[in-house]
């Protein structure tokens, strides 16, 4: 069965959708896309996964520089890898902070498997961390997930610091 117009509004951001399997690209409804999964299996219904926009910026190595060591702003940036569970909640949780403290903090976000130099020359050896840096400096770093508030006080004394 397609999602209608009507019931695709009604969709929370944390359900999946059913469609037949003859619509094989992405679906967009209000700023959110669902992709076909891919399956061996031969049924006629797939699910779609939804992924939500990310208001973090992803950043690679080659931006990295100018991004991160170079930025005025303090930076946060998460290292985590598209295989981890719990990355996927400190991403959530990271879109939150991005838009609470737009021009104050940029949020970024690294695949720690795309950027190995990157990862091994801050000492990275699991996912997900969030570390922090200003004027180019790593000053804190929080390891796993946590709730939010643990990573807005790390926020908070970054901005507070004097160097």
């Amino acid at each position: 069965m397609a999602i209608s117009s009507s019931s695709a509004h009604s969709l929370s951001p944390y359900q999946f959708a059913w469609r037949s399997s003859s619509f094989a690209s992405p679906l967009q409804i209000n700023r959110f896309s669902f992709h076909p999964i891919k399956s061996n299996s031969k049924s006629s219904l797939r699910v779609l996964a939804m992924r939500r926009p990310s208001k973090a910026t992803v950043v690679t190595g080659q931006s990295w520089s100018t991004s991160v060591l170079d930025s005025k702003t303090p930076v946060l940036v998460e290292f985590y890898a598209s295989w981890c569970g719990p990355c996927q909640m400190v991403h959530r949780v990271i879109d939150e902070i991005a838009a609470e403290y737009a021009g104050k903090v940029n949020c970024y976000v690294l695949n720690a498997d795309k950027d190995p130099r990157i990862t091994e020359e801050y000492d990275i050896k699991a996912v997900p961390i969030v570390v922090l840096f200003k004027n180019g400096e790593k000053c804190e770093s929080v390891v796993g997930t946590m709730p939010k508030e643990f990573y807005v006080a790390a926020i908070e004394r970054v901005l507070s610091s004097s160097s």
